[in-house]
């Protein structure tokens, strides 16, 4: 058998490689190997009022930490969150609360002895951290009702 020069590619056959390269589009570096981030699990909050210790002490500055499935279960066992539900949340924040100035434990007790509006602001520090992954909030402005975002986090009242 007689072999003859190699035969110039067909036009069908040109075709069918030309479409393997369209479908088939080489991986950016990028994706083959994507940048990881680090998780945040710590985020530092101020108290708009402050926690007062025995002493006398004001303590505002505070982390809490992402809280975990464990966290939001235990505090169904216990007997003062049976009686009254409403004291889930200051169980709930006494376990998440890693740091509140110089107190050296936090516990429920600590949370249960916080002014009303710290607690609320711990409330809604909770739900943005834990909820929505960060700790900004969307807002619109009162007088030309434009959009903009405000950070929560280790911010006073009343500041932007």
């Amino acid at each position: 058998m007689r072999r003859g020069p190699a035969r110039p590619a067909t036009d069908a056959a040109a075709a069918t490689s030309a479409l393997a390269d369209v479908a088939a589009p080489a991986v950016a570096p990028a994706e083959a190997h994507p940048v990881r981030q680090q998780l945040r699990t710590e985020f530092a909050f101020e108290l708009p009022r402050g926690y007062v210790d025995d002493m006398g002490t004001v303590h505002r500055e505070g982390v809490m930490r992402l809280a975990t499935a464990r966290d939001e279960l235990i505090p169904l066992r216990d007997m003062r969150v049976q009686e009254n539900p409403a004291y889930l949340s200051v169980v709930l924040l006494g376990r998440v609360i890693t740091q509140l100035g110089t107190v050296a434990h936090i516990h429920d007790g600590v949370v249960e002895n916080m002014f009303a509006s710290d607690l609320a602001f711990l409330q809604d520090f909770y739900r943005q951290v834990n909820a929505e992954g960060h700790t900004r909030a969307g807002v619109s402005c009162p007088h030309c009702e434009q959009p903009f975002e405000v950070e929560l986090g280790g911010s006073r009242l009343g500041e932007s």
